[in-house]
């Protein structure tokens, strides 16, 4: 099955961590590519003492801010690459692409290249996308698709973000 976690609201990262332990906790190996983000974030800290659990992130500074860099291209073309390989290993029976949505959006691969990707999933494996303006194409494609919709949030009183909390 293919899950999209997609919307402005708070909460896509974190689902897909939720089914990564939860599928850890069932005896499958987990496979957590991260893309855009490659600073530490805490939920990483607690995954990587996982043994079933393999993160990997393939983004460099933050450029959210900013226009992403041929190095940000390079990165996240690189992890789906590497995204590729552990597919056609056959060794993880799910596999997540957290902010991959992201990555298309701001055109570090196209959605052709992760749908020759998402062609090589066998029967048995699970996959979870998450990111922003996921692509009609995607949620056309996928089984199970949540948004996460935003009401409110502390960021518009100007909360920063919070260790433990958002990251």
């Amino acid at each position: 099955m293919i899950h999209v976690y997609t919307g402005n609201g708070k909460g896509k990262t974190t689902a897909a961590i939720g089914m990564a332990v939860r599928a850890a906790g069932a005896g499958n190996n987990v496979f957590f590519a991260q893309f855009v983000k490659g600073k530490p974030y805490s939920e990483l800290n607690v995954l990587k003492n996982i043994p079933s659990i393999v993160v990997k992130q393939y983004g460099l500074e933050c450029f959210i801010v900013k226009e992403p860099t041929e190095r940000d291209i390079q990165a996240a073309r690189n992890g789906l690459k590497e995204v590729k390989s552990v597919i056609q290993s056959g060794s993880y029976g799910v596999i997540i692409l957290d902010e991959a949505c992201i990555a298309l959006y701001y055109h570090l691969f196209t959605l052709e290249e992760l749908l020759d990707v998402i062609n090589l999933l066998k029967p048995y494996n699970e996959l979870i996308i998450t990111g922003r303006y996921a692509p009609e194409a995607l949620i056309a494609l996928a089984d199970l698709v949540t948004e996460m919709k935003e009401i409110k949030h502390y960021y518009t009183k100007g909360t920063e973000a919070r260790k433990g909390i958002e990251y």
